[in-house]
């Protein structure tokens, strides 16, 4: 059967062989079960992969689940600089109390409190009519003595030349000659009087003894004074040398090896907010007080323009450095049972081990373990109960927040005020004396 085409009028009409009108349909039924398969084979290869990524993610969950992760810190020795922060009064380098070396009264005086005086500076005048008098009747026992002593030699001048002649016996010479000696050593002890007691009167004349400043002025004109010291005797002046300095200061037994003559240190006084003192240790005592456990420590201060008073409260700051410094943990490492103190240790096998330790002083955020860890080793912080004795672990450096403590080197709130003073800001609240202040917190 032949299909007919409708033509147009005028046009002959064309007859298709039948070969070429079921070309699409064969190629439609070849190529559409072959789409469908290929449809189903990588719907089938799709449902297979995301199959194996499951199972690989939760082999990879069920590996990570079997271990249980805790954060660690490495523990080292604190070598770090620290402050040490200690009370102390200023005292002045050289100290007395000017007394009299004469009886008398005070005719004037001449420097008043806060005078600064030079070695030698005539201070106050005194009158002293009874050492005058003492004075004079010696000079008249002098020139008496004088005279015996000229007719006593010329005697015995004469005596020995009559004796070498024979003239006198021996006997008689001899005594001669016994005169001439007493009379030299009369006169001898009776110049010894007159310079005393011109020694004596130079003492009218009250001197400064070295460089200073008036403290303390205890006499007024007609002021009856006696010689002597203590309750014995007058106290006419105070004097002190404030140039340089020194306060002296208990250093504790822990920070005594530290300190060294020669280091340096700084002073901080309430009254003097804006102003940055520096001074040197000077000496210290070299043994440690069994009493107090502490060793006593004397720093020097310039105080050219005199701004430091002598009886002042201060603080004093060292910076000390320890090569030898004691093991530090953070707070949150440590646990106390039954057992007493612990920390938990990761093992180079990734094992939890609980290692008893002896804790030394507890500064807060960290503390110091005396014995029981060592350097390197990586502790738990926070660690928690179910950490049994050889738990398998996954370690994890622990947050900066967590392992960086405040250590010895750096200053807690106190310290920063502190040091804040000494720029116009307020003092702050006293450290416990011999207590070293941590310095971290800044």
């Amino acid at each position: 059967m032949v299909a007919e085409v409708k033509t147009p009028p005028g046009k002959q009409r064309e007859t298709l062989p039948p070969t070429r009108r079921r070309a699409p349909e064969r190629r439609i039924a070849i190529w559409g079960p072959l789409l469908v398969v290929l449809a189903l084979a990588l719907m089938l290869i799709a449902g297979i992969w995301r199959h194996i990524s499951q199972e690989s993610a939760q082999k990879q969950f069920s590996q990570q689940m079997s271990k249980t992760s805790v954060d660690v810190v490495s523990v080292k020795a604190d070598s770090k600089p620290h402050k040490l922060w200690l009370p102390g009064n200023i005292v002045a380098n050289l100290e007395t109390t000017i007394f009299a070396r004469a009886n008398g009264y005070v005719a004037k005086w001449l420097v008043d409190i806060g005078d600064r005086v030079k070695t030698g500076q005539v201070l106050a005048e005194l009158e002293t009519p009874e050492l005058d008098q003492e004075l004079q009747s010696a000079r008249g026992n002098l020139q008496q003595s004088q005279a015996n002593y000229d007719l006593a030699k010329v005697t015995a001048e004469r005596w020995q030349q009559l004796a070498q002649k024979l003239v006198v016996s021996k006997e008689d010479n001899d005594t001669r000659q016994s005169n001439f000696h007493a009379a030299e050593a009369t006169l001898s002890a009776n110049k010894a009087t007159v310079g005393q007691f011109e020694a004596l009167q130079a003492f009218k004349h009250v001197t400064a003894p070295f460089d200073g400043i008036i403290t303390s002025r205890k006499i007024d004109v007609g002021s009856l004074v006696s010689q002597g010291s203590g309750t014995a005797g007058t106290a006419l002046f105070s004097l002190a040398q404030t140039d340089p300095v020194r306060i002296f200061v208990d250093v504790p037994q822990s920070d005594a090896p530290l300190v060294t003559v020669g280091m340096e240190a700084k002073l901080f006084v309430r009254e003097r907010p804006n102003r940055n003192f520096t001074g040197k240790v000077f000496r210290t005592a070299g043994a440690i007080d069994p009493t107090s456990r502490t060793m006593l420590t004397e720093v020097d201060v310039p105080n050219h323009d005199g701004a430091l008073f002598t009886g002042m409260y201060a603080q004093v700051k060292f910076t000390l450095t320890n090569p030898n410094g004691p093991i530090t943990i953070p707070a949150n490492a440590f646990v106390f049972r039954a057992e007493g103190p612990l920390v938990a240790v990761v093992t180079n096998e990734n094992k939890i081990h609980w290692q008893p330790i002896k804790v030394g002083r507890d500064f807060g955020t960290y503390m110091e373990v005396l014995r029981g860890l060592d350097e390197n080793a990586r502790v738990v912080v926070n660690p928690t109960d179910d950490l049994t004795e050889g738990l398998k672990v996954e370690p994890k450096e622990a947050p900066p927040a967590q392992q960086d403590p405040a250590k010895p080197g750096s200053s807690q709130k106190g310290q920063s005020q502190q040091d804040q003073g000494q720029q116009g800001k307020t003092q702050p609240a006293q450290p416990a004396q011999g207590q070293s202040q941590p310095q971290g917190g800044k």
